[in-house]
């Protein structure tokens, strides 16, 4: 059964705090990998994000069910 929040008698998916987390998570890893400059050896940037996004909330995803 799906995690379900209650914050305010509000219920919220629990999926939604996780893409919160996952999104928080990988704002300061894309903020380490521009510093250190390892998008030069990607060749799309925005497109790796969005695929370490996807694998991050996807696997993290599982742990919830």
């Amino acid at each position: 059964m799906p995690i379900e929040i209650a914050f305010a008698g509000t219920l919220f998916p629990g999926l939604l705090l996780l893409f919160v987390v996952v999104c928080i998570g990988l704002g300061a890893l894309d903020t380490v990998a521009g510093r250190r400059g390892w998008y030069r050896h990607v060749w799309h940037p925005a497109l790796f994000r969005t695929a370490i996004f996807i694998c991050l909330f996807g696997g993290f995803g599982l742990l919830l069910f």
